[in-house]
């Protein structure tokens, strides 16, 4: 696992669901989400080779939003942006409204072996109930958005558990006394320096931090992605909250993203 190979999957990596509204161009990436996820729409990738072509693709994305009926527009600023991109933001007066740390570990001598608390038990997503409680604890950690209706679901569900069951990933959710306190999602992907494991979506509820939800959702993911073959593991984690504990278990960060909210 070398610098380039994380640039390259963390480049690569543009997640987003598949109910999602999507504009694209070789250029352009941006993404509608669901209202369950109450964010603006993202622009995920854009290809600027200067200060003109950044001007030119964000007068695209915001008339794309509008059309859309938002006021807003975020941006993501992705490792090895050009810096016209970041320059026009701030020109632009865009606030900061997440910055993410991009950690990896490589898996080459397995999983660590980190410190799980006794009482915390994880469960995988492979039903309807622990995808509720997937993105229960979800809305609670991040403090937006919402609950889909349920036909969406069991689509989810359904969903996650044959991703599980052929060794791509699903979310896994800690449990302290029967409550679901922590939740953290896994992705399989095929990258240039081998399989890499994308590990997304990591929150604790407030009131249950600091009693191991997060490392107990980290092990399990780790665990799993050893054992269908994983090379390394990529996160991005807030600053503020999952850096601390990525880098206890071994992650070194090789980067900071950045996105930024437009108002149209």
């Amino acid at each position: 696992m070398t610098p380039e190979d994380v640039a390259a999957a963390s480049a690569a990596w543009l997640w987003f669901p598949d109910d999602a509204t999507v504009y694209s161009t070789e250029e352009l990436l941006l993404v509608g989400w669901p209202p369950s996820f109450g964010t603006p729409p993202t622009v995920l990738h854009l290809a600027a080779a200067d200060e003109d072509d950044v001007d030119r693709l964000l007068v695209d994305a915001d008339a794309r939003a509008r059309s859309w009926g938002y006021d807003a527009l975020d941006v993501r600023v992705p490792l090895g942006a050009p810096d016209a991109l970041r320059e026009t933001l701030e020109d632009l007066d865009g606030a900061v409204v997440e910055t993410v740390d991009v950690h990896a570990l490589d898996l080459a001598a397995g999983s660590p072996e980190l410190d799980v608390p006794a009482d915390v038990e994880v469960r995988w997503q492979l039903d309807e109930q622990t995808t509720r409680d997937h993105l229960t604890v979800s809305v609670a950690a991040f403090g937006e958005g919402g609950l889909p209706d349920n036909e969406r679901i069991r689509e989810l569900a359904a969903d996650a558990a044959l991703a599980h069951g052929e060794g791509l990933g699903a979310a896994a959710v800690a449990y302290l006394d029967g409550r679901p306190i922590g939740t953290g999602g896994l992705t399989l992907a095929e990258g240039e320096a081998g399989r890499v494991a994308l590990l997304w979506g990591a929150g604790v509820v407030p009131d249950a931090r600091g009693r191991g939800g997060y490392r107990a959702v980290l092990a399990a993911r780790l665990q799993y992605a050893v054992a269908h073959d994983a090379a390394f593991a990529l996160v991005k984690g807030r600053v503020e909250t999952a850096a601390p504990i990525l880098r206890r278990a071994g992650f070194t960060a090789y980067g900071r993203e950045q996105t930024y909210r437009l108002s149209l």
